[in-house]
């Protein structure tokens, strides 16, 4: 959720921390340090506060000059089916997890032309008597 002006501002500054005398770490990025940066690009977006949807994906760090110089690592085991103690609560979670990557990809629901999709809820996800919830 950082602008990309974070990452750049910490990009020189390791620069000029680890610069050495030939100049090497001063060409790398980060100053040559491995930086790990997590999250789902789909879901976490910068805040640019009264900022247009350009101004979003522009503060993004996708857009920055160091985008070039990164590595996208992507997540490909589901940890929460080990856990499942039944077959059909695996199936469930499994199903779920399909269902949520569809709606990151825009595959389910229905797009409009401004970018926004409407996406329908089955009934076994939503909570129909919010009166019976106890809130920890």
């Amino acid at each position: 959720m950082m602008h990309r002006y974070c990452f750049e501002a910490l990009d020189r500054s390791l620069r000029d921390v680890l610069r050495s005398p030939t100049g090497i770490c001063s060409s790398k990025p980060f100053g040559g340090l491995v930086v790990v940066l997590g999250g789902d690009f789909r879901q976490i977006l910068p805040v640019v506060p009264n900022g247009s949807r350009h101004d979003i994906v522009h503060a993004s760090i996708s857009s920055s000059k160091l985008w070039n110089q990164c590595k996208v690592l992507k997540l490909t085991k589901n940890m929460r089916l080990q856990n499942c103690t039944s077959g059909s609560e695996a199936e469930d979670t499994k199903n779920f997890a399909e269902w949520i990557l569809n709606v990151g990809d825009g595959i389910v629901g229905d797009t409009f032309d401004d970018g926004e999709a409407e996406v329908k809820l089955s009934d076994d996800i939503l909570i129909q008597n919010a009166a019976n919830l106890f809130i920890i």
